[in-house]
């Protein structure tokens, strides 16, 4: 069975847009987060969003080319572009037939279904875009990047609302374990802040309305949480087999060793209360890795600042942790970028790959006052220096689709 390893990263994200700018902010404890500024919310009860700033799609791709993209494919081309230089792959040396795409969005072109649809109800039907479709449908950003790097091997794009990164990521190490792929281009993308998605989590209670102090709105783990905070992004990472990257001497951030999928089973939008789910997909993850709980240095947390789903993902922790629970460090990026959706946990996990090779671990921020059902180390306000060999990463999505990887310092 081939051993997987990461050769290359790319990020776009509130707090930066490539990897190294994003990773100095999290481990700066800067938060991405400020007003929507990019249409009027005097109507709307959240007012506040993680923003991807000084992004400028027709400097990046030109006019032409970025106007027949969504912003999601967007943000999945820049990022797959950074991730793609940073592997050093060079295309006319290896066999594109077995390099694959595994990139997903939660919700896809949904601005763009919004613009047509306005001109469909304003100038009618012969106004309609004939570009509506493929800017719209979640699998184009994985079918554009097939289609720049000329990836004719398997490409997927999956749909697992906010654990479509981690899905990918970890489908896309099966596969190369198995030998039926030497590289997949994998992570997932989201560019869903608009009116009504917008309207549509606050109306559900599920957003933050700390909008008077938006870089403390979201706080994992912290009493006064009150719900999460939209976010727009990108993270992409290439995958290689151990094999194929020695080959060509390739730069290995780490190695992927785990992966655990499961469902709640349970409810459309809530985790289960006492994380069952959860818990069986990180089982699984340490089980495909081959390690135990007490091996685990670092815990990168689902952790979106909701009340049910914090405790959930503590409980479940516990449950398979036992007494290595609290020695475990945990931490919540999302405190400082927000919630990307289905870009969350390939962001994530790229910050976790950061982390093993730096030995330092993100602060959870504005924790300033720990619910007490939540009693975990959660890495409060300042980030840690700290030997780490062994990560793991959860992301949890709506309908209870649980995803966990488990990352190794490449040694």
């Amino acid at each position: 069975m081939e051993r997987v390893v990461v050769t290359g990263m790319g990020v776009i994200s509130p707090v930066g847009n490539d990897v190294e700018s994003f990773w100095s902010s999290l481990t700066q404890g800067k938060s991405g987060i400020s007003p929507i500024d990019i249409f009027d919310t005097s109507a709307h009860k959240a007012k506040i969003a993680g923003i991807v700033r000084d992004f400028d799609a027709e400097a990046e791709f030109g006019r032409k080319e970025a106007r027949r993209m969504d912003r999601f494919c967007q943000f999945a081309m820049a990022a797959a572009d950074q991730a793609m230089k940073d592997s050093r792959l060079q295309l006319g040396e290896i066999d594109l037939q077995r390099m694959g795409v595994y990139v997903g969005s939660g919700v896809g072109g949904i601005q763009t279904l919004l613009d047509q649809h306005d001109q469909l109800r304003n100038r009618g039907a012969q106004r309609v875009s004939p570009t509506l479709v493929p800017m719209l449908i979640s699998n184009m950003a994985a079918a554009l990047i097939s289609i720049k790097y000329g990836a004719t091997g398997p490409t997927m794009s999956p749909v697992t609302a906010c654990s479509v990164g981690n899905t990918a990521i970890g489908e896309a190490t099966r596969l190369i374990r198995s030998g039926g792929a030497d590289i997949i281009i994998a992570g997932g993308t989201e560019a869903a802040i608009t009116e009504i998605s917008l309207a549509s989590f606050a109306n559900a209670g599920a957003l933050s309305t700390r909008n008077d102090a938006p870089q403390q709105a979201s706080r994992p783990f912290d009493r006064d949480r009150d719900g999460f905070v939209m976010s727009e992004g990108a993270g992409i990472l290439v995958l290689e087999s151990l094999t194929h990257a020695q080959r060509r001497n390739a730069r290995i951030y780490a190695e992927v060793i785990g992966y655990g999928a499961t469902s709640d089973a349970y409810h459309m939008v809530a985790t289960h209360p006492e994380g069952i789910g959860a818990c069986r997909a990180m089982e699984l993850a340490l089980k495909d890795a081959g390690v135990t709980p007490e091996q685990i240095d670092v815990i990168s947390a689902h952790a979106t600042s909701t009340t049910i789903g914090d405790i959930s993902e503590t409980k479940a922790i516990k449950k398979l942790f036992g007494e290595a629970a609290k020695q475990v460090p945990v931490t919540a990026n999302k405190s400082m970028i927000g919630h990307l959706l289905g870009a969350s946990s390939a962001v994530e996990a790229i910050a976790l790959v950061k982390s093993l090779q730096a030995g330092l671990i993100p602060p959870t921020i504005n924790l300033d006052e720990v619910d007490p059902v939540c009693d975990l180390d959660y890495v409060p306000h300042e980030a840690r220096s700290k030997e780490l060999e062994i990560g793991m990463s959860n992301s949890f999505g709506f309908g209870g689709h649980n995803a966990v990887i488990v990352l190794r310092k490449f040694k």
